[in-house]
């Protein structure tokens, strides 16, 4: 059996346990110390785990040199915000870090974050947890093997399926600003879109919001239609909407909404529920159809933060990690490209160059 390698989280809310529940059932990781600043969740976190509490992280990594990896699941305004620091402190202790979605606040936050972890020459991951199932599985064979052929066009829709009966308020002060949803649901269809079909080259997006979310005064734009060209050529349509509306023909899990259709001139697949089904089509032939029998979207957590520790104990080349620190970087750019283009009337927007990839002498 392979090292264990010794792990702090950080963050000790709902994902927080998450975390820690997959990194002690997980044979590749040592479940060392859990903190937070909020003392009674980092108690609470400690009794359940079995492992110390600490309110700081300077104060676990000083108490516990020997963790290697430090997971940060710190939540904040846009469930993102308080990434950036613990983040920076862990990497330039030189530890390795595996951080939530999305990876930082500000699109600026991550693109320090990032260059940092480069420099600090650390495994910089991000819980780009939703093409880490089965189907998403399915569908790199399907495109590897060419079942695909030539990509066209792809369609994802997601989100929370309601109506106006359904609405409750505009929540607390993290979530009543105008791009709490663009900032933290966003991450995850454009981490999947950008997997099967590469980098982002132009995006145009619409946003808005319904009357009863208006007549609230609620700022959240909950609305996005955001239309993008991949640099292979394809284009692709992101439609996602935060409990509006119900999605009528898109397959849901409870009352989340998840579909990912990729067309090609050979063949096109659909992911249903993100971990539940896979659907492909050929002319002239019967739909091949995987159904998992999985309909909980925790299962991509274990499945995701696996494949982390694995990359991290094989000590893979930093460019092969899996949903890494530049990859979510990549997701944060095309929100805030979106945004951007929302803010000047659906203009046709670039996104950021991401970081060049040089790659270890070592592996060339």
């Amino acid at each position: 059996m392979s090292k264990k390698l010794n792990v702090g989280v950080v963050g000790m809310g709902g994902i927080g346990n998450l975390h820690a529940t997959c990194h002690t059932n997980d044979e590749l990781s040592n479940l060392v110390a859990v903190c937070d600043i909020i003392k009674e969740k980092a108690d609470a976190a400690a009794e359940k785990f079995k492992v110390p509490a600490f309110y700081s992280l300077k104060e676990m990594l000083s108490a516990h040199p020997e963790i290697e990896v430090v997971d940060v699941t710190t939540s904040g305004y846009d469930n993102g915000s308080m990434h950036f620091l613990p983040a920076m402190e862990a990497i330039d202790a030189g530890k390795n870090v595996l951080v939530e979605k999305p990876i930082c606040h500000e699109v600026t936050d991550a693109r320090e974050l990032v260059a940092f972890a480069t420099r600090k020459d650390v495994y910089l991951g991000c819980n780009l947890n939703h093409y880490f199932s089965l189907p998403a599985d399915k569908l790199r064979e399907y495109i590897k093997n060419g079942a695909i052929g030539e990509q066209i066009h792809s369609i994802h829709r997601v989100g929370f399926s309601g109506s106006s009966a359904t609405y409750g308020g505009s929540g607390g002060a993290r979530w009543n600003r105008p791009y709490s949803h663009t900032k933290a649901f966003l991450t995850h269809p454009f981490s999947v879109m950008r997997v099967f079909q590469g980098d982002v080259t132009h995006i145009q997006a619409f946003m808005d919001k319904p009357g009863v979310r208006k007549s609230n005064e609620d700022l959240m734009l909950s609305i996005q239609s955001i239309h993008m060209k991949f640099q292979n050529g394809s284009v692709g349509y992101l439609l996602s909407q935060r409990g509006d509306a119900h999605f009528g023909t898109c397959a849901c899990a409870g009352n989340l909404a998840w579909s990912y259709e990729l067309v090609g001139t050979k063949g096109t697949a659909c992911i249903e529920n993100c971990v539940e089904k896979l659907t492909y089509w050929e002319l002239n032939k019967e739909p091949e159809v995987l159904n998992t029998g999985i309909t909980d979207f925790n299962d991509t957590f274990p499945r995701r933060i696996h494949a982390y520790l694995e990359d991290v104990t094989n000590e893979v080349p930093k460019e092969f990690l899996r949903a890494s620190g530049r990859d979510a970087l990549a997701t944060i750019e095309y929100i805030f490209a979106a945004i951007d283009s929302y803010e000047n009337g659906g203009a046709l927007v670039r996104p950021h160059a991401l970081p060049p990839v040089h790659g270890d002498v070592k592996y060339m």
